[in-house]
């Protein structure tokens, strides 16, 4: 009996025209069934958030015929995962992938990337989930060399499936193929973004900003995804939706809390 293909669901943040997803698309398109479900405009840096104030629309792109069904949204992208899991989709997806994003997602950028939430969002549902990203902001990336490396990457999570609650963070440093050194399992960098905004004026007289800043890794690890990205290498990083500071516990639990609310 020939085995079902797997039901894939792709999503990103940079909108559905974006380079990056019609490559994503391919490929998982020799792998399995694919329903697109994306935001109808770029959706960069908008983490986990979700429309909760404003109208959502979905908007069907491909036809019925057609081999890959498409649709965008007006929302997020967990808004786009959320809609795919209960207005679209018939039955949970067997994976989601989300990006390939036009930029890294390496270190503290998992934290502001809608890319990754929306990865998260799916793992939150249950559905084993891949974030992808490119280092190279570019919108005409050469995303080419990362190819059968995403491939390789989508099989072996849907032969072997994730950890429970596990979502990996894929990111590809800007090289040729051959010049890639393989794939390397990293934890998350310790870095942070300097941080300035540019004031600036209206022809109004009005005060208006340009958030800036500057990317300092302070980790000198060398099992990090940022030393990983600096070498050559593709880093994947297994991320969690539980923010648990679980090594604070025991220390917390130290602290005279009911003695001194009893007190005052």
């Amino acid at each position: 009996m020939k085995k079902a293909k797997p039901l894939i669901l792709v999503t990103n943040d940079d909108g559905i025209s974006a380079p990056g997803i019609r490559v994503l698309i391919a490929v998982m398109a020799e792998i399995g069934t694919v329903v697109v479900v994306a935001p109808d405009s770029p959706q960069s840096a908008t983490g986990h958030s979700i429309t909760i104030n404003n109208t959502l629309f979905i908007n069907k792109i491909s036809k019925e015929n057609d081999v890959i069904q498409e649709y965008s949204t007006s929302g997020t992208p967990v808004d786009c995962v959320k809609l795919a899991v209960n207005e679209i989709l018939k039955r949970k997806p067997d994976l989601c992938v989300s990006g390939i994003n036009h930029g890294s997602n390496s270190s503290i950028n998992v934290i502001y990337s809608g890319t990754m939430s929306a990865a998260v969002e799916a793992g939150i549902e249950g559905i084993p989930a891949i974030g992808f990203s490119l280092l190279d902001y570019s919108w005409n990336a050469d995303f080419e060399p990362i190819k059968s490396f995403i491939k390789t990457i989508t099989l072996e999570v849907l032969e072997n499936g994730l950890p429970e609650s596990v979502i990996l963070n894929v990111n590809f440093p800007k090289l040729e193929k051959k010049e890639i050194q393989g794939i390397k399992i990293c934890r998350q960098a310790k870095a942070l973004w300097i941080e300035k905004f540019d004031k600036r004026q209206t022809p109004q007289g009005r005060d208006y900003y340009w958030l800036t800043g500057k990317f300092v890794n302070q980790d000198n690890g060398e099992d990090t995804d940022e030393w990983a990205l600096a070498n050559g290498y593709v880093s994947v990083v297994p991320v969690q939706f539980d923010l648990t500071a679980h090594h604070a516990i025991q220390q917390l639990n130290t602290w005279k809390w009911n003695e001194i609310a009893t007190n005052n």
